[in-house]
């Protein structure tokens, strides 16, 4: 029996999938289960698995763009598996072919005093150019440059050197293609503005140089930057709830719950996966679901519901090492934050001159639902926290927020 295997629905509002790649050959025996195929939606990559075992028959091709509920391949449910490799047949030999000896091609002219040699209006119209002579081939008679060929000349575009001069032509998958997209949706349909201001990294240093191996130990968890960042931003989204607010049409959509996109690094481009809740979150707690969503971003095994309804994000270009940068809005959210790269800068504390680390953040907002008061507001209330963590992050009980 032939079983149809049809493209499952990876989400609500999803209508189409692109086959990204293939993992078997037509032809081949699959099992139950076995990933047969990694297909991209316009917001994650997924594998489809083999609904039951048999000899596969492809009925799709990489890059086609499939509907839901389409059929993309074919399982001969009643072949038996075979029994170790079978031999490849030996390739036939190939066939003797003639070799046609080529004609001999047309003598060029024989070369003169006067080859090469631009005529006096040829020569103006190559000055005027800028075009050396000796990269125009003549046409006239014994092989004179005449105007015709200096106006029809082409200027020489350089010398290629000895590397290689290839090109790639790849299609961008969905994926990239529906973040691109989005991207420029948002340049163009929000008043996007950034606001930036700068961080005191030392007392966060401090903190995890005291309490990062305790913490590990306990909690199988490293204690990072991002759950600080993570729960300074809560209690500013707290502070200023316009941050947290959307617009839809002509509504404004307040939530009073924190859901913090994380943008990380995958195998197929950024994505964002959300940590739910995030104000109810303990420092351990939020360590260990960003490390948990991490980890399925990278494996490929992201969902789209794990990357669908935050309120706020937080990027981190630092990791790269960028120093400052305007982050743009993911939508359909307000507004964004940028950590950056922590360097060692002078700075003025208690009336002196001192280095210490220091990280430019930026926050870009939506101004048609954020004004400027709120906007700084938020990134003040940011540093502020991280600059006094203790006191705003731990409520001065270091040990009791890090559960140790």
């Amino acid at each position: 029996m032939a079983l149809e295997m049809k493209v499952p629905s990876p989400g609500e509002s999803i209508t189409e999938v692109e086959i990204a790649q293939w993992l078997v050959e037509d032809g081949d025996y699959v099992e139950k289960d076995q990933a047969i195929a990694e297909v991209d939606s316009d917001k994650a990559t997924l594998e489809l698995p083999a609904e039951a075992s048999g000899i596969i028959t492809l009925k799709a091709e990489e890059g086609d763009a499939v509907a839901v509920g389409q059929v993309v391949c074919l399982i001969d449910t009643d072949a038996a598996k075979p029994e170790g490799s079978e031999a490849k047949a030996e390739a036939p030999k190939a066939e003797e072919k003639k070799v046609e000896t080529p004609a001999p091609a047309p003598a060029a002219p024989a070369k003169t005093y006067a080859t090469g040699t631009a005529s006096p209006a040829a020569k103006k119209v190559l000055a005027e150019r800028g075009i050396d002579a000796t990269q125009v081939t003549g046409t006239g008679r014994d092989g004179r440059i005449t105007k015709a060929d200096a106006v029809n000349a082409k200027p020489s575009m350089g010398t290629p050197g000895p590397g290689s001069r290839g090109e790639e032509r790849k299609k961008l998958s969905m994926l990239r293609r529906k973040v691109a997209q989005r991207l420029v949706a948002v340049k163009n349909e929000t008043a996007m503005l950034t606001t930036f201001n700068e961080i005191d990294m030392q007392p966060i240093f401090d903190l995890r140089a005291a309490h990062k191996e305790a913490f590990k130990a306990k909690h199988g968890v490293s204690l990072g930057f991002m759950s600080f960042f993570t729960k300074a931003v809560t209690r500013a989204l707290q502070l200023y709830p316009d941050v947290n607010s959307m617009i839809d049409g002509d509504y404004k959509i307040s939530y009073d719950f924190q859901d913090i996109s994380i943008a990380v690094s995958g195998p197929k481009g950024l994505m964002v996966p959300v940590v739910r809740n995030a104000e109810n979150l303990s420092f351990r707690g939020v360590e260990a679901e960003i490390k948990r969503l991490a980890i399925r971003a990278r494996d490929g095994q992201i969902t789209v519901d794990e990357m669908t309804g935050g309120t706020f994000t937080i990027t981190n270009g630092g990791v790269f090492g960028s120093m400052l940068s305007t982050p743009i809005i993911n939508p359909p959210q307000s507004a964004i934050l940028g950590m950056h790269n922590i360097v060692e800068r002078p700075i003025v504390r208690d009336g002196q001159i001192v280095v210490a680390p220091i990280m430019y953040v930026a926050l870009s907002y939506d101004h048609r639902i954020i004004d400027g008061r709120e906007s700084v507001g938020f990134l003040v209330a940011v540093k502020e926290a991280l600059e006094n963590p203790v006191e705003l992050l731990m409520d001065n009980n270091v040990n009791k927020a890090l559960e140790l």
